[in-house]
């Protein structure tokens, strides 16, 4: 990653307000590019947009992306070379109650982002960032790489496979000449990290049980995912943005961004480790409930990023956890986390360019 690459960069980035999106953002505003965010307002508990302090200094645009109207305002307002799109709908049991709105929230608003862009004809770059459960779940042991077949049992699932379709058809039928916008997605693992709101989430779903004295009852214990740390993936996300820039057509298609194979853990291994960081009062049991399915096994190839892109994943689960487990603590005590995430990506950054 190249800071002075992003220096006076402008940048539209759908789902700014999201948990992603919001570190993403506060990212590129202090490596000095200028931002446009895109999204519904953040409604979390805690709120990280609001906290992380990253609408200060940035142009942010309440819209929803299935809006092509406001939506190709904004991108004319915004003129970005670069665009990060990760407006969603993201959560696997949502997607069953809300199968309608996720389809139009996923299909559609791909399609209506990349139509905008379309039509603008001056973006540079376009990376959509997709999921690792796009891929048709064979419960397999072996990692998926980006050529497997794409699919989904749940809504979610298939409806970012859908957003994977999409993006290749506009790609080939209009992105696929020399000089025209590069496209590509990202594929990434189960995220996690300081300020993640969602209670759909086990990290998240997990510390606010035990803050409140209760047990965490795991739906899905002995589910595998290749746990990540968030600053990893969007590492991935902003190389892979400058390299389709510079270098167009030869980056573009999909991109796996996951941790070390020995990082795919259980839920179980998870929530024990931040039971020894957390402290005291740390249980949890099995829910008796039926649960809407979910797919036991998940690992990602990351070969392609690893040799094309150079990316490799410098943080492990255990540091990954503690990650989330000092964000935590410095939330609770009401100490100021804009500068604790500004010194975070520091450290990041700190310690990625020494393992290059």
């Amino acid at each position: 990653m190249n800071r002075e690459f992003w220096r006076d960069r402008r940048v539209l980035v759908t789902g700014h307000t999201g948990f992603k999106g919001t570190w993403l953002s506060l990212w590129l505003k202090e490596m000095g590019a200028v931002v446009t965010g895109y999204a519904h307002q953040s409604n979390a508990t805690p709120d990280l947009y609001r906290l992380s302090g990253v609408e200060r200094g940035i142009t942010s645009v309440v819209g929803d992306i299935k809006n092509i109207l406001d939506l190709t305002i904004t991108l004319e307002k915004a003129q970005p070379e670069v665009v990060f799109h990760l407006a969603a709908q993201s959560l696997v049991r949502d997607s069953y109650k809300f199968p309608a709105e996720t389809y139009a929230t996923n299909v559609m608003g791909t399609v209506n982002l990349l139509e905008t862009v379309r039509r603008f004809g001056k973006v540079k770059a376009v990376v959509n960032v997709t999921t690792d459960k796009c891929y048709q779940n064979k419960e397999w042991v072996w990692p998926y790489r980006e050529s497997d077949r794409l699919g989904g049992a749940d809504p979610y699932s298939s409806s970012k496979a859908c957003s994977e379709l999409v993006t290749e058809a506009y790609r080939r039928s209009f992105f696929d000449q020399d000089g025209c916008t590069a496209v590509a997605t990202a594929r990434a693992g189960n995220v996690i990290g300081g300020g993640d709101g969602s209670p759909e989430r086990l990290l998240p779903s997990t510390l606010a049980a035990w803050d409140l004295g209760l047990p965490i009852e795991l739906r899905n214990p002995n589910a595998v995912r290749p746990w990540q740390f968030v600053l990893e993936p969007l590492r991935g996300y902003l190389d892979l943005a400058e390299r389709l820039c510079e270098a167009g057509q030869d980056y573009s298609g999909s991109w796996n961004f996951g941790p070390q194979q020995s990082d795919a853990q259980p839920v179980t291994a998870v929530v024990k480790a931040m039971a020894s960081i957390y402290g005291d009062n740390c249980e949890w049991s099995v829910s008796a409930q039926d649960h809407p399915h979910e797919s036991q096994l998940l690992q990602l190839d990351c070969a392609k990023s690893n040799s094309k892109l150079g990316w490799f994943a410098q943080t492990n689960l255990v540091d990954a956890i503690e990650e989330v487990m000092a964000w935590h603590r410095r939330w609770k005590s009401g100490d100021d986390i804009s500068e604790f995430m500004h010194e975070r990506i520091a450290a990041y950054e700190a310690k990625t360019k020494q393992t290059r």
